[in-house]
């Protein structure tokens, strides 16, 4: 009989009493060998290991076996899952590189931002935005929103920790997740860091022989930093459109470059926003034919923004978005600026020179600075090791609606390229499956408890 100090109960560590550490193990790998990294030989149950734990054996602590599910990132994607599985009963661990939730929102959005779609499409699983919020709340009540999400569901992750690795051991399956400082391990792992958790940085030649300030949008704040000055933004996606207003309303002369076909749609049509319409045609109508419906009003709204060189991709707006993840830009006063020559249109840069830059269609101009309006792209392939899951750009295989789920034991929230909507879909299945699992083990336990025999 084998004598220890510490069983897991539930997230806590507490006294118990002595069991034979073979009868335990075997009663539940009769019942599935999945269970069976959770027991070692020596032991009877799971253990956190602590200060204790070293005192009484002497072994130095380097990894903390996890209860519930570890999952990566805390931002919308990463509490959106641990506060569904709080509402199963499972407890979970976030790990947040950074020292906040929501580090994307908080540190790399520049102060004008809005969300671009009703504060309806935007909520998270479970709780709403308080009433007197406007119908496209800004960044800063976004924050606000998060913070308070975290706070109602007793969200508490832990910050400034690196995920350097983290792979599936095969031979006691589970997971091993590992820090600057540490390793975690679980039989779950949720991968919340989302399609946008690092700065895109394009190759552009001779960039690096600029003599300005060349900055991503991630860094950017307000155009009064660049008030007077003669801009090249890069980039014509809803960020590049902002950026470039915005340099507009401090004085400054934004020249945006187009490098792709873009579609532009009007915020609202009919006084209801353009994401209300195409959700709800989409429940009667094909999608290519809401495609259609959209360009339509939005050419008779917005004109034809080919004149502008603004060129439509032949691909509709929810199809593209659907297929590439590429989103439309939804207009919030930067086309009215094109039009009055406020913000120049530019063709492809060919070469960034020291004063400015070349650009496909033959043209020269010089720039006091260069900002990036490229976006940002995953960073899974850079800690994932070895999955086959992802691609190796960082997205799911599989796509939306099916892509929320690996083997063994892996899960992906916030990868559909649908926003929030995707998000708690998403959050809302992975709970769901884990909470099935757990219930399991609960049961397992509580058998289990019969063969703890009195010292």
């Amino acid at each position: 009989m084998l004598q220890t100090r510490y069983q897991l109960q539930r997230g806590r560590i507490r006294p118990f009493q002595s069991v034979k550490p073979e009868e335990f193990r075997n009663k539940l790998t009769e019942i599935s060998p999945f269970f069976l990294f959770s027991f070692p030989i020596s032991f009877p149950s799971v253990l956190y290991m602590d200060s204790s734990f070293k005192e009484e054996y002497g072994n130095p602590v380097s990894f903390l076996r996890v209860d519930g599910p570890i999952i990566v990132g805390a931002g919308p994607s990463g509490l959106a899952v641990a506060a569904c599985l709080k509402q199963n009963g499972v407890p979970s661990l976030i790990l947040e590189r950074s020292q906040c939730i929501a580090s994307l929102w908080q540190q790399k959005t520049y102060d004008r931002l809005k969300l671009h779609l009703p504060k309806k499409f935007c909520e998270l699983p479970f709780l709403s935005f308080p009433e007197n919020f406007p119908k496209y709340p800004t960044k800063h009540q976004f924050i606000s929103y998060m913070e308070s999400y975290a706070r109602h569901f007793s969200i508490e992750p832990i910050f400034n920790k690196v995920v350097e690795t983290a792979e599936f051991d095969h031979v006691r399956q589970f997971w091993r997740v590992r820090t600057q400082d540490f390793e975690y391990r679980s039989r779950w792992l949720i991968v919340a860091t989302g399609e946008n958790a690092d700065s895109l940085i394009p190759q552009i030649q001779g960039i690096e022989q600029f003599r300005g300030p060349v900055i991503h949008t991630s860094v950017y704040k307000s155009g009064s930093e660049f008030r007077n000055q003669r801009v090249l933004v890069v980039g014509c996606g809803n960020s590049g459109m902002e950026v470039s207003l915005d340099l507009c309303r401090h004085n400054a002369s934004p020249h945006m470059v187009i490098r792709n076909s873009v579609h532009i749609l009007p915020r609202e049509m009919f006084g209801i926003s353009t994401f209300s319409v195409a959700m709800k045609l989409l429940k009667w109508l094909p999608l290519r034919l809401v495609d259609k419906f959209l360009l339509l009003v939005a050419n008779f709204t917005l004109g034809n923004t080919e004149r502008l060189g603004l060129r439509r991709p032949k691909t509709g707006p929810i199809e593209l978005k659907n297929a590439t993840g590429k989103t439309p830009v939804i207009d919030v006063g930067a086309l009215s600026q094109i039009k009055s020559g406020k913000i120049k249109v530019m063709e492809g840069v060919r070469e960034i020179t020291k004063t400015g830059a070349k650009f496909m269609d033959g043209q020269e101009k010089e720039f006091d600075s260069i900002i990036l309006a490229t976006g940002y792209k995953s960073n899974v392939p850079i800690w994932l090791k070895d999955t086959g899951f992802f691609t190796k750009d960082g997205m799911p295989k599989t796509p939306f609606p099916d892509g929320w789920k690996g083997g063994n034991g892996l899960y992906t929230v916030g990868f559909t390229r649908r926003g929030l909507l995707g998000t708690s879909s998403d959050a809302i299945n992975i709970a769901g499956d884990i909470a099935e699992q757990w219930r399991i083990i609960e049961g397992f336990e509580s058998s289990c408890t019969s063969h703890i025999l009195p010292i």
